[in-house]
């Protein structure tokens, strides 16, 4: 298993912010090189916006990059089809997913577009989730559309 290198561990960094606010603990972080381009967490609960998902939320903090060619995405939990589906749509063409276990996300889809998808399979994303989940069932239906 590999471990998460610095963009990862800011991801993870992300997530937890989000619940330190009330907020479901999804972080994601955008990079080219060894440059952060930005970051973000699922921020859905604190604006009441249904797309503030922590891969969006990440774009929309990095900005106009104009061109995402050698930009690696990283999110601490398997990207929905919505975050995935920015992924595919501005080019972005490796994902470093934390875990899938505790949701399986849009994997084939990205990888049916050319995304490369290392998912990490980290204890510490998993535990992240599994304890929000147990603790905010309703809460978490409505973040993956139940």
């Amino acid at each position: 298993m590999e471990q998460p290198d610095q963009f990862m561990r800011i991801a993870i960094e992300e997530a937890r912010i989000g619940l330190a606010e009330g907020g479901i603990p999804i972080g994601s972080s955008l990079a080219r090189g060894d440059q952060l381009l930005g970051r973000g967490h699922n921020r859905r609960v604190q604006h009441g916006d249904p797309i503030a998902h922590a891969e969006i939320d990440c774009l929309h903090n990095a900005g106009r990059v104009g061109n995402y060619a050698g930009t690696v995405m990283y999110s601490t939990l398997m990207p929905c089809y919505l975050c995935a589906g920015a992924v595919v749509q501005f080019g972005i063409k490796k994902v470093y997913a934390g875990e899938s276990e505790t949701f399986a996300g849009a994997r084939a889809f990205m990888e049916s577009h050319g995304v490369e998808v290392i998912d990490l399979d980290l204890e510490e994303c998993k535990q992240l989730m599994r304890d929000f989940i147990a603790k905010n069932p309703a809460l978490w239906n409505e973040d993956i559309g139940k």
